[in-house]
């Protein structure tokens, strides 16, 4: 396949302090990727805050939803891209990523490249964002995440169990054909994969391209990756880390 089309869609929920950072790396990931047409479209679900202000601002499409939850926000969003997105041929692909997160510039360009590779989805890794204050929490939680590390074949690349909404790619097609995005609070990017594999679908696990994400400890999703956080600080407190099988299932 090659993409005839790009569109990013960014789920978020009362963002405003970090959706113009994301949205400044998607225009710079955008700009590698031309002349391939890409728009930008984030959910503002539930905001009630200056998301979306500063998500038009920025140049973003913006899509409102009141649903309180990500599976529908992210599918609201990709509703509205495809819609943009009409004319753009049957080939359009499907990037999404989190409010809290910022990409790297080669991140569309490696996602085509495998689209080219005939692949239907591409699951990314992720880092998280250090700072003074929680180095030793974003250490002990990459320690567990890189133990996932495994070769595929004689390639180099890291073949990784991890699911993310946050560096995730698919076709439009694969993505309409398995019925999209379920509305779940949580889980949806998991769930989506999941029917992508038993429909046969081919998916490439990379750490080509891996996204820069918030180590927060309170997010906006029940049961993600700031559960998973705040639940490996308590447990750095009692000297235990979280074993990678909890991270595999959380990731």
């Amino acid at each position: 396949m090659t993409p005839s089309a790009l569109a990013v869609v960014v789920p978020a929920h009362n963002e405003e302090d970090c959706i113009a950072a994301c949205l400044r790396s998607l225009h710079e990931a955008a700009a590698q990727a031309a002349p391939m047409p890409v728009v930008v479209v984030v959910a503002a679900d539930a905001c009630t805050d200056a998301t979306a202000i500063l998500a038009t601002r920025a140049g973003a499409h913006v899509v409102t939803t009141r649903s309180r939850n990500v599976g529908a926000a992210r599918a609201a969003g990709i509703e509205h891209a495809l819609e943009l997105l009409a004319d753009a041929g049957p080939d359009v692909w499907l990037a999404m990523t989190d409010a809290d997160a910022t990409v790297p510039e080669v991140w569309l360009t490696h996602q085509t490249t495998w689209a080219r590779r005939n692949y239907d989805a591409v699951l990314g890794t992720i880092r998280l964002a250090p700072t003074a204050a929680n180095a030793v929490l974003v250490a002990r939680h990459d320690a567990d995440y890189f133990r996932t590390r495994r070769l595929s074949g004689a390639q180099s690349e890291w073949e990784h169990p991890h699911v993310h909404g946050a560096n995730l790619g698919v076709s439009a097609a694969a993505y309409l054909k398995v019925g999209g995005f379920a509305p779940l609070p949580t889980g949806e990017d998991r769930d989506l994969a999941v029917r992508l594999s038993a429909a046969g679908h081919r998916i490439a696990r990379t750490d080509q391209h891996p996204v820069q994400t918030a180590a927060r400890l309170r997010g906006r999703a029940p049961g993600g990756l700031a559960d998973l956080l705040a639940r490996c600080g308590t447990e750095a407190s009692r000297h235990r880390s979280p074993t990678p099988l909890d991270l595999v299932k959380l990731a």
